[in-house]
């Protein structure tokens, strides 16, 4: 039996997707991705199933996401879900449609929160200064 592992991050969310061969269950930590709340997170995690018809009721999909908040992580499993698809079927066309579709379906997004510096309360914004 063919098992394959791939991973997705955002923020500080990082998500490990497990794929098989199956009748098409989706689960995120160990929870059917049917009764997923917010409703747009739920969405955005159907979005490479949708695309990849008919070879998401072939497989089914586990993930084990931690980290980051609920948004952060629901990003991190779509990504990871996508390129456990791409991998799984080694469809180029498929690729090339999460590509057009939206990049950070295949590539994880590298932007980090910008580190607090000091003489404010922010990492941009400063105490103001009178020079009067």
């Amino acid at each position: 039996m063919k098992i394959l592992v791939t991973s997705g991050k955002r923020k500080t969310a990082i998500a490990r997707a497990t794929i098989k061969p199956g009748k098409g269950r989706i689960r995120i930590n160990k929870m059917p991705v049917e009764i997923i709340q917010p409703e747009i997170a739920k969405m955005m995690v159907l979005e490479p199933l949708i695309m990849a018809k008919d070879l998401a009721n072939k497989v089914d999909i586990n993930i084990e996401v931690d980290g980051g908040g609920v948004m952060g992580q629901m990003e991190a499993a779509r990504t990871a879900i996508a390129r456990a698809l791409v991998e799984w079927s080694g469809d180029e066309e498929l690729k090339k449609i999460y590509i057009e579709y939206d990049r950070s379906l295949l590539v994880n997004d590298v932007r980090r929160k910008e580190p607090k510096k000091q003489g404010g309360r922010g990492a941009r914004k400063r105490r103001q200064t009178s020079y009067r």
